[in-house]
């Protein structure tokens, strides 16, 4: 079968298609024959060395895949041969087929093709677990969603409006403040591209205390970094949750005064480790998450796809932050 490979520490264009063997599925496991591969940024982060857990190499990128069950294990029930699943196998995605637990498995609702379910549980279970778990969002709250055009970004502004908060959406150019005002967003700013100093920083902070009302935010879903931090931070409101996401725009360094001026929560959110620790959780957290899906209240906008042999492409335009919406590796047979 065909896999994309990292076999070496780098940039995507690194990464090479070669054939490797078959997997067999083993006790308790599965083989998917993979028809679509959600493009996320730990995917980049991953190859580089740079992300929380270093596979040993050569190991595929693609952290969650949509597909149809190939083969079974011995010992495995409840799932067959033919059913459509999403796994989150955290890497190895980028293959034609794929060995996974069984007992890991997601279901693919009826009416919802391979592409949208391979965008689906990364972004909605990361911004989900943020918002409910980790910030406790409230209806007639303010939520102001940093990279609101990403994949997790997009999530949140629309699960924001799902949970009855008020959203502002925030973004680096004017097409991608629209696209998060059509997913719902009541407000929306553009921020400036590239470092600020602190005059800069100080602006924006302006620019967002204006945005989101007199008091400030009460949730800041933070999943850029950088120096938009510190001026979102600062437009908080009392008793704030400001949630830590991710730092495609670096790591930054918050002065922590701020915090107990205004009495405001930093809270880190670790979606893959809650997933391990909690899978309880976590299933009553996708059921919840498929029922809105159903509603019609969420649904992951597919901005663009890749084949297989371009999916360093797909990557890397993830990491230019070029991309709205989500991106997708389609794997033909």
């Amino acid at each position: 079968m065909r896999a994309v490979l990292s076999k070496a520490p780098g940039g995507p264009e690194l990464l090479v298609v070669e054939e490797v063997m078959d997997p067999t599925p083993g006790p308790g496991e599965v083989v998917i024959e993979v028809k679509a591969v959600g493009v996320n940024y730990p995917d980049a982060l991953i190859i580089a060395d740079k992300y929380q857990f270093k596979p040993e190499r050569p190991f595929a990128p693609g952290a969650e895949v949509a597909g149809v069950i190939d083969a079974v294990g011995e010992g495995v029930k409840g799932v067959f041969r033919g059913d459509r699943v999403v796994a989150v196998p955290g890497w190895g995605g980028m293959v034609e087929r794929l060995k996974v637990k069984a007992d890991s498995l997601i279901p693919i609702p009826e009416g919802m093709d391979y592409e949208t379910a391979a965008a689906f549980i990364m972004t909605y279970g990361t911004s989900y677990y943020a918002l409910k778990d980790r910030a406790n969002l409230q209806p007639g709250e303010t939520l102001l969603v940093l990279g609101a055009a990403g994949g997790v970004g997009a999530a949140a502004v629309e699960l924001g409006k799902a949970m009855g908060a008020r959203v502002v959406a925030a973004a680096s150019t004017n097409d991608k403040v629209e696209f998060a005002l059509e997913l719902g967003a009541d407000n929306g700013l553009i921020y400036p591209s590239g470092p600020m100093d602190k005059a800069a920083q100080k602006e924006l902070s302006g620019e967002f205390k204006l945005s989101t009302g007199r008091d400030g935010a009460d949730v800041v879903f933070d999943g850029v970094g950088g120096d938009y931090a510190e001026p979102a931070l600062r437009a908080m409101d009392w008793n704030g949750r400001y949630l830590v996401v991710g730092f495609p725009a670096g790591i930054p360094t918050l002065p922590l005064n701020l915090t107990l001026l205004k009495s405001v929560s930093v809270v880190g959110v670790f979606w893959g480790a809650a997933v391990a620790r909690d899978p309880k959780a976590h299933a009553a957290n996708m059921a919840e998450l498929m029922q809105l899906y159903a509603e019609g209240k969420i649904k992951p906008r597919v901005s663009r796809t890749f084949p297989l042999e371009r999916a360093h492409e797909a990557i890397q335009a993830l990491s230019d932050r070029s991309a709205v919406g989500k991106i997708v590796v389609k794997v033909e047979d």
